[in-house]
């Protein structure tokens, strides 16, 4: 088993690290009953969350459903004893037909392309969740959004805080408000206890606001200064914190919690810091700002007894894998847009 303090060095050995469960939430979900079905499982974070849960509930039956159009994905996870199901989960009739489960976590919704597409985004993002609140009400559930439903705010106060007031920019974070609406609206109708969560840049090393930073400054593409801070938290503490949202899942009023960073980082020291240790001179355009896309965390770090992952050890990470030509995904955060077009 690979030492959490060391860089991982190959995508086997990333992957064990992103589902390894902390001890803490083994012990937590002891304490729930009932099996697991994720849904919308297929994307960047699912197949490593649908691993951690079944390493922390390894005794329960775990069930995956997505569209699999990365069948890569659905192998990993049922070598790993993770049940997957391929449906389309806007089709009522595959919808009905899914399994009947005490816990479930809904990670279905769309980003990118909702400024091509923004009818499909609204779709998946608003009008797929009125169909699977109604399927699995009275389930326990925990819903992914994002802290895009908020307004940038001064890095100096610190983040966004879950009752603070949602201002969302832009049809995607217009969209995931609507989601929260409808979830909440369930559990306040249906009794379904909920927890929604608003998750602020995962970062997995293929993929992640570090890794954006590390490739543009290896291939010498100056970094955009406008969104000038952020918060960054690894991808494996992200699953943890969000699996754990399940134990506060409340109704009628929806338990609500920011999975993010615990600092507010500045945009132009971290990119520094990662040419350093990439041996490189970063270039910058555009000026910095004093407000950013940014959340409080203070709630996350009550559910679990859990030191996330330091950003100091990341960078490390992110430059190590950048320098030894690790796979990448391919798929920019677009974090540095202040217009919510994405």
């Amino acid at each position: 088993m690979k030492d959490l303090r060391t860089a991982p060095r190959s995508d086997d050995e990333l992957e064990e690290l992103l589902s390894r469960p902390p001890a803490s939430l083994v012990s937590l979900l002891s304490t729930l009953s009932g099996d697991f079905l994720i849904l919308g499982a297929g994307g960047k974070m699912g197949p490593s969350l649908g691993r951690m849960v079944k390493r922390a509930a390894s005794g329960r039956r775990v069930t995956a459903v997505s569209r699999w159009t990365d069948e890569q994905a659905a192998l990993m996870l049922r070598a790993a004893g993770v049940e997957t199901i391929s449906a389309d989960l806007l089709d009522p009739r595959a919808l009905a037909a899914l399994p009947d489960t005490e816990n479930v976590i809904y990670m279905a919704g769309q980003k990118f392309g909702t400024t091509g597409n923004p009818a499909m985004t609204w779709l998946l993002n608003a009008g797929l969740p009125t169909l699977v609140a109604e399927r699995f009400r009275g389930a326990r559930i925990a819903v992914f959004s994002t802290g895009n439903v908020y307004a940038l705010t001064l890095a100096a106060q610190g983040g966004s805080r879950e009752e603070d007031l949602l201002a969302p920019v832009g049809e995607y974070a217009w969209s995931c408000v609507a989601r929260e609406r409808i979830y909440s609206a369930a559990a306040a109708g249906h009794d379904t206890p909920t927890a929604i969560v608003r998750l602020n840049y995962a970062h997995d090393l293929r993929y992640g606001v570090l890794t954006d930073l590390g490739v543009k400054i290896q291939s010498h593409q100056p970094i955009d200064l406008r969104m000038s801070w952020v918060n960054v938290i690894w991808q494996g503490d992200a699953n943890a914190f969000a699996i754990a949202a399940l134990s506060r899942a409340a109704a009628p009023e929806p338990f609500v919690v920011n999975v993010a960073g615990r600092e507010c980082l500045r945009v132009k020291a971290l990119a520094e810091e990662l040419a350093a240790r990439l041996d490189c001179t970063p270039s910058f355009v555009g000026d910095e700002v004093p407000d950013a896309l940014l959340s409080n965390s203070t709630r996350m770090g009550s559910m679990l007894d859990l030191e996330p992952l330091h950003h100091s050890t990341l960078l490390d990470w992110v430059a190590e894998w950048l320098t030894s030509r690790g796979r990448l995904l391919g798929k920019p955060t677009g974090f540095e847009k202040r217009d919510g077009s994405f």
